[in-house]
């Protein structure tokens, strides 16, 4: 299709409806969804990115998924090509298998559901990072081993962030939290301001989007992907994920922690161009937070 000049500011998804008026709003919502969505040569898939003056929008639809691969209540695809998957992960599903939960993973699930689609026996995925069971969001995957190396290798060039609902309220509205996480038990890991033998230095940034007296909603953007590092992090400022109580939170009214990985900016593997996803609030931890 002919790529459009934006000639006014403003959100993606009406451009789309207004410039291409031939095509069904169930359809072009799909191409956000699946990727096909390019402004300035960079995939885009939140219906609400800002355009600007002079932006160049084009649309390159992907190959859609064939009937039969449906997949599991609340996981989905958010984007796919030939080297990259990237997936929005429920809560209560594992990324990858334990000693107690072999099968029931987003990586056996997502494994399936390539080769269901018969292209070969052989189809296969490789964890690019992962994701806590008690935490859904965005996973990024890779299709070779050859991405899966080139992405690990250069996770610090992506970005990546959280929203969580928190108890109380932060001490300041901005700000770094810079310490060190003992990683050494199994189920449990310790924030601490000192350097030992066991630990690893861990930092993130939040910022505070809105806040009452009881709760706060904070984006956390992370420079370093310990286990559990936010949890553990929050928790020690004196605000710990509201659900959380392996980490000290006094209740847990929805059952589950309030902790949703909600963008990525990727760069892609094959030739470094950025890609960029956003995943919002799923709907119990949207009533958690504070009013606006």
């Amino acid at each position: 299709m002919n790529s459009k000049i934006v000639a006014e500011s403003g959100p993606l998804l009406p451009f789309l409806f207004s410039k291409w008026p031939e095509v069904k709003r169930t359809k072009i919502k799909q191409w956000l969804r699946f990727g096909a969505v390019n402004v300035n040569d960079h995939i885009i898939t939140q219906h609400d990115y800002q355009l600007q003056l002079r932006d160049v929008v084009s649309i390159r639809p992907q190959k859609a998924p064939p009937p039969g691969s449906q997949l599991p209540a609340g996981l989905s695809v958010a984007y796919e090509d030939e080297e990259l998957l990237v997936i929005v992960k429920p809560v209560n599903l594992l990324t990858v298998a334990t000693e107690n939960e072999r099968d029931k993973t987003a990586f056996n699930i997502m494994t399936d559901y390539l080769r269901r689609r018969g292209s070969s026996s052989h189809d296969r995925l490789w964890i690019v990072h992962r994701l806590d069971r008690e935490t859904s969001g965005l996973i990024v995957m890779a299709k070779s081993e050859k991405s899966k190396l080139w992405l690990q290798a250069n996770w610090t060039r992506m970005e990546k962030r959280y929203l969580a609902v928190v108890e109380g309220v932060m001490p300041k509205a901005e700000n770094t939290l810079t310490g060190f996480i003992d990683e050494s038990q199994l189920h449990r890991v310790f924030a601490s301001d000192h350097a030992t033998s066991k630990t690893r230095e861990a930092t993130m940034h939040y910022r505070v989007l809105r806040e009452n007296k009881s709760r706060s909603l904070l984006e956390v953007t992370l420079e370093s992907g310990r286990r559990h590092q936010i949890r553990a992090q929050l928790a020690a400022a004196g605000c710990p994920i509201v659900g959380d109580k392996k980490y000290g939170a006094s209740a847990n009214p929805i059952k589950r922690i309030a902790l949703h990985a909600s963008y990525l900016k990727l760069l892609h593997p094959k030739d470094e161009r950025e890609l960029f996803f956003e995943s919002p609030l799923p709907d119990d931890v949207a009533r958690l937070a504070p009013c606006s």
